[in-house]
């Protein structure tokens, strides 16, 4: 079992939350056809949307062009929805 924290948690979250949203309004794909078509396990593509696992940096690269969307701008929306003031370390 992956060791987890709230900020760790919280990450998570946004980040299925950006993935789902981008895959439900700028694609008619599903989850299915992108596992297909990228080489993904559909399983833990619906993982990553419901935060239940953390999402490595190549699956998470090849999701963001099967939603063809660039990386930047995914980066962008991500770190706003995520929030200005997150950080994983306390200073």
């Amino acid at each position: 079992m992956q060791h987890t924290d709230e900020k760790t948690l919280y990450f998570r979250k946004v980040l299925g939350e950006v993935l789902e949203e981008l895959r439900k309004n700028r694609t008619t794909l599903s989850r299915n056809k992108i596992a297909d078509e990228y080489s993904l396990n559909d399983s833990n593509l619906g993982k990553i949307e419901r935060a239940l696992i953390d999402c490595k940096f190549v699956t998470l690269w090849k999701i963001i062009e099967a939603l063809d969307i660039d990386f930047v701008e995914f980066i962008n929306l991500f770190k706003s929805k995520l929030g200005n003031d997150f950080k994983f370390m306390d200073e």
